[in-house]
């Protein structure tokens, strides 16, 4: 007869064992070993909002920094249907049989309920997780800014200090927001897709201005003379704007995650970009300019999260606010009150 289990052992049973938490030396060791485990607590670690989390995050970043900065940092954005995620596999597999260990940024929207990422890219890349030399983190965007997770930017340097050296940013959608993505990476390629309607229309000027390749994606089959035909007018119209980096001439090709030719040259694109703006001295120059804005960045969003947090702030701003909505109190005149109480 086989004893009864007693409630109580079946409850001590089921219960999930808690993760240690590990040292600061831990967290650096594991990185430089690349230890996908601990990268991966690391980069939780640097999304994480609470204070002692920041601290340690900041603590391990500094020690970091040296290891940093080896890497070609791509961002990848497009219409929706361009078929980004399926070339990001297609490239990124290509790249780790070529000898490149490659980190996939895949940034995506925020659950309306819990927050999280929805975690749709790193179940639809099954090839490329498969690679030893890949790593995909797939980040909530928490309605950031240029659909990028506000610490993007400290997950690449994770990445980079654990060795990959090719960053590929995956972003949401086409328009303003991916300005943002254009400000923490070295190269910006924007996929398109041919017989979609009227292409140039369909896409903002002030985006085309900020990509250095321009692709017309899934240019296979019968869609290769429609992509021939896009990539031909963006072409003629690329020439009459300014090009996003200095010395280097944006145009438009075509591409397909199916043929691995096409593939090859887009790469040999990428590299021709590294190498000729690393000699122009444009390469550092956006790198410097970009870490010097991103502290800028933080610095207004640390005083808005000062100021918003401030005692008298909070207790004086229901009353104005109500003033300013019945018109009896004009808005430059509340703003300039509500400051002179923070400044008390």
């Amino acid at each position: 007869m086989v004893p009864r289990i007693s409630s109580d052992f079946k409850d001590v049973e089921h219960k999930p064992a808690k993760r240690r938490k590990l040292s600061l030396d831990e967290y650096e060791q594991g990185i430089v070993r690349l230890d996908v485990s601990i990268l991966s607590r690391a980069i939780t670690l640097v999304e994480s909002n609470l204070p002692e989390h920041e601290a340690l995050a900041q603590e391990l970043l500094t020690r970091l920094l040296p290891r940093t900065g080896n890497s070609i940092r791509v961002g990848i954005s497009g219409v929706p249907g361009a078929g980004k995620s399926t070339l990001i596999e297609a490239l990124g597999c290509q790249l780790c049989e070529m000898g490149h260990r490659v980190a996939v940024l895949a940034v995506d929207p925020s659950s309306s309920v819990t927050g999280g990422s929805i975690l749709g890219d790193k179940t639809r890349m099954q090839n490329l997780v498969a690679e030893k030399n890949a790593y995909i983190r797939p980040s909530p965007s928490a309605g950031s800014l240029g659909g990028v997770g506000r610490k993007s930017r400290e997950t690449m340097l994770l990445c980079e200090a654990a060795g990959f050296n090719v960053i590929l940013v995956e972003t949401v959608g086409v328009g303003q927001n991916e300005i943002t993505v254009r400000s923490m990476v070295d190269f910006f390629l924007l996929m398109m897709i041919a017989g979609a309607g009227d292409e140039l229309q369909a896409m903002k000027k002030g985006v085309i201005e900020i990509a250095d390749l321009l692709v017309i994606n899934k240019a296979d089959g019968g869609n290769v003379k429609s992509a021939k035909l896009a990539c031909v007018e963006y072409n003629r119209v690329l020439h009459c704007l300014q090009f996003a980096t200095p010395g280097w001439e944006t145009c438009c090709t075509t591409c397909s995650a199916l043929i691995p030719e096409t593939l090859a040259l887009l790469w040999q694109t990428i590299e021709k970009f590294s190498v000729l703006t690393r000699m122009s001295g444009a390469f550092d120059s956006r790198r410097e300019h970009q870490s010097i804005d991103w502290m800028h960045a933080m610095i207004q969003e640390e005083l808005h999260r000062r100021f918003f947090r401030n005692l008298s702030v909070r207790k004086q701003l229901p009353e104005i606010e109500k003033r300013v909505a019945d018109q009896t109190l004009p808005a430059a005149t509340a703003v300039r009150q509500i400051m002179d109480s923070y400044d008390r």
